[in-house]
């Protein structure tokens, strides 16, 4: 068990639309903003915490109780804590786990992670859930009020935003399988905010996983030869990712299998002609039904974006089909090229934190691979 005293500092958050809730400081004292959302997983907070499909928000957790089983080196999904700020009710200052490797609040302080918690939680979901997506900042450092509707009157909004290359790697690296479960696969994958656990799930699967930056270039990733290529995840709106549209537009064209995850799966479908559209506020939990449209099986799912494949573009074009639609609201959730090995999703399969229902696209993706002839 692990003791840490949180600091009982005042702290506030203000909310663009003048919404004002107070409460006490967590993490680092100081003044940080992003646009807010909020997640309504109740475990997992440290992967979710350190995925780089945050970057640059403030997270609200609708679950009660954060903290309370502390931090674990393996429980990363990058290498560090990528959130802007956090916002819970409960905050524990008490880590009671077995092999853990310590509290919340260090790991939030190490990263200089400002949050603020004794906040109503449910009041502030409720209100993001009615008024939509909008920017925020929190203080606890005593910042005068006045001053801080200032600094947050200027925060961009994530609505044309490109972040992506905030969070990508900065030189190529190498995963290999193990020795034993190796099958000769390499998978090229773009790194746009990528969380630890795709890879992880293309080597247990045997592919040998050769990452590179976004701003690599097209004769790059084919010098390698891949078999296939995969398209992370990561934060921002894809509709400012002009550079990156045109890669993934020519990567299609080398006709290699490929496979898109959330942010991936958007610039994917930018990249045949689909547009793209900022939701009002987002998927963001670990319970998300989507249903497989072409098994007919139901999937629950974890998801984190707030941006969307279009609906009606998809349904304009011949050649791309709806494979997977989120049963809460039908947006697209899935969509497969027709005339090539091209599929990607909206949420994650690799699920860390989350369910494990939709891995079997890990496995389809590797299957494609395997019975695909690669170009020359």
């Amino acid at each position: 068990m692990t003791l840490v005293s949180t600091p009982k500092v005042p702290a506030v958050i203000l909310l663009a639309d003048g919404t004002r809730f107070e409460g006490k400081a967590i993490g680092a004292i100081g003044t940080t903003s992003g646009e807010i959302a909020f997640n309504t997983g109740m475990y997992g907070y440290q992967e979710i915490f350190t995925d780089p499909s945050y970057h640059r928000q403030i997270l609200v957790m609708a679950t009660a109780h954060v903290g309370n089983y502390g931090v674990h080196g393996e429980e990363v999904e990058s290498d560090r804590v990528q959130i802007s700020g956090l916002v819970t009710k409960n905050f524990s200052s008490i880590a009671s786990r077995v092999g853990g490797n310590g509290a919340l609040q260090e790991y939030l302080d190490r990263d200089g992670v400002v949050g603020i918690c004794e906040v109503d939680t449910r009041a502030l979901v409720r209100h993001i859930r009615e008024q939509g997506a909008m920017n925020a900042i929190i203080c606890s450092d005593g910042t005068d009020e006045a001053e801080l509707r200032k600094q947050l009157a200027n925060v961009p909004s994530m609505e044309g935003l490109e972040l992506s290359s905030e969070v990508t790697c900065s030189e190529p690296y190498e995963v290999a399988p193990s020795i034993e479960n190796d099958k000769g696969l390499t998978v090229a994958l773009l790194d746009l905010g990528v969380k630890k656990n795709i890879i992880r799930c293309l080597t247990q699967r045997g592919c040998r996983v050769h990452v590179f930056p976004m701003n690599t270039s097209l004769e790059a990733i084919t010098d390698i030869k891949p078999d296939g290529i995969m398209l992370s995840n990561g934060p921002g709106d894809p509709g400012a990712m002009t550079e990156t549209i045109a890669l993934v537009k020519a990567l299609v064209e080398t006709g290699r299998c490929m496979f898109g995850i959330c942010l991936g799966h958007q610039v994917l479908a930018l990249s045949q002609g689909l547009k793209t559209v900022k939701m009002f506020n987002g998927h963001r939990g670990v319970n998300h039904p989507i249903k497989n449209l072409i098994s007919g099986k139901a999937e629950i799912t974890s998801q984190n974006h707030g941006f969307v494949v279009d609906r009606e573009s998809l349904d304009r074009h011949p050649g791309i089909e709806l494979t997977h639609i989120h049963l809460n609201d039908d947006t697209v959730a899935g969509i497969a090229l027709n005339d090539r090995p091209v599929f990607s999703v909206q949420y994650h399969p690799e699920a860390s934190a989350g369910p494990h229902d939709s891995r079997y696209l890990f496995d389809q993706f590797v299957a494609n691979m395997e019975r695909a002839v690669v170009p020359v």
